[in-house]
């Protein structure tokens, strides 16, 4: 492990069943998976948006593409079925915080129900050799201090989305003690990322989509909370150690078994209006006002990831630093805006992340 080409190589040929793929990160991880000769299947609800990235990349003609839903425990089982995986990524969630609270029991149903559902399929499973089951920073109980939350610490949620992926890893870890650890050549680790963002995400209520929409439209970007602190990071880098993590679990399960973190250093948080700031910079133009509304539902303002698990047993570490990813991140925008094809562009990225490690 610690050389990431090598690790993506470890899925070439195989089989690699990936739930969300029509989503924001799972958009990515299936073009990379693809671009390495792994053979790429998909369940997944439709792409949301005319310029959903899964669809601007073409990628369901270019990987096993179904349409479904994880809370359709028979659908699901059908796919494996058919499928047959060697490795699994389950990313599917609704992962909104602030439409969680407008359909707290969509998000749990998805989120807790539908990862249940993909556990219970994949315990059953005779192919799979790996599960790489993806939650998110927010499962930690966040008491909104300095120091990063570190994979034993307490899970919990103030808001639905927050609590249902903390309800997720409980499940997971049920799972993988009560069921897993008698699987026989077999691995499973549940993965926690920051807030990931980069080109190809048009989801509402983020901060990057609604700056590049309000830039497009010469707009103000409008921020609610411009203090609050996230471990902003680009897309390529969770899902490099999901790869990296995913790779271990085939080749020696029992190193990369369990929870692991992958955020940016805990010192290189940011604020939100530092984000808004950077996007008006690499833009060229573009101004920022703030509106706090005291009514909006209560969102984190302080959240970071101690990741020296990772660091220290897998080698992984972040590539990109606050202000490379952000100028990655607007540059993929520009250059798709004024015309460019969305998969050379977002395939010339990824080539970049890979050359800027070795």
């Amino acid at each position: 492990m610690g050389n990431l080409v090598a690790d993506l190589e470890a899925f070439r040929g195989k089989r690699v069943l990936i739930t969300g793929h029509t989503g924001f990160k799972g958009s990515w991880l299936s073009l990379w998976l693809h671009l390495h000769g792994a053979e790429v299947f998909g369940f997944a609800l439709p792409p949301e948006g005319e310029s959903a990235h899964f669809s601007a990349l073409q990628l369901a003609e270019r990987i096993d593409h179904t349409v479904g839903d994880i809370r359709n425990v028979a659908q699901l089982a059908s796919v494996f079925d058919r499928v047959q995986p060697e490795a699994v990524f389950h990313l599917a969630a609704q992962a909104l915080v602030r439409r969680s609270y407008r359909d707290p029991i969509e998000t749990f149903s998805t989120n807790v129900t539908g990862s249940l559902n993909v556990l219970e399929c994949v315990r059953h499973s005779d192919s799979v050799k790996a599960l790489v089951f993806v939650t998110s920073d927010k499962c930690y109980l966040n008491q909104e201090r300095q120091a990063g939350y570190s994979e034993d610490d307490k899970l919990g949620g103030h808001d639905p989305y927050s609590a249902s992926k903390a309800a997720a890893e409980l499940a997971f870890a049920t799972y993988n003690a009560s069921f897993f650890a008698t699987k026989s050549n077999f691995g499973a680790a549940s993965v926690r990322a920051g807030n990931v963002i980069g080109g190809g995400d048009w989801s509402e209520d983020r901060i990057i989509p609604d700056c590049i929409r309000a830039l497009r439209a010469n707009d103000a970007i409008v921020l609610r909370k411009p203090q609050a602190t996230r471990p902003w990071q680009h897309v390529l880098e969770p899902l490099s150690g999901y790869v990296t993590i995913g790779a271990g679990l085939l080749q020696n399960p029992s190193k990369v078994n369990g929870s692991w973190n992958f955020g940016p250093p805990e010192n290189a948080v940011h604020t939100v209006h530092e984000v808004a700031e950077k996007c008006v910079e690499h833009w060229g133009s573009g101004s920022i006002e703030i509106q706090s509304n005291p009514n909006d539902p209560h969102e984190a303002s302080l959240l970071q990831l101690n990741c020296e698990k990772a660091h220290a047993q897998l080698g992984w570490s972040p590539r990109w630093g606050f202000d490379r990813t952000l100028q990655e991140t607007v540059s993929w925008y520009r250059s798709v805006v004024g015309g460019a094809n969305v998969f050379n562009t977002t395939q010339q990225q990824i080539k970049e992340y890979e050359e800027s490690g070795q």
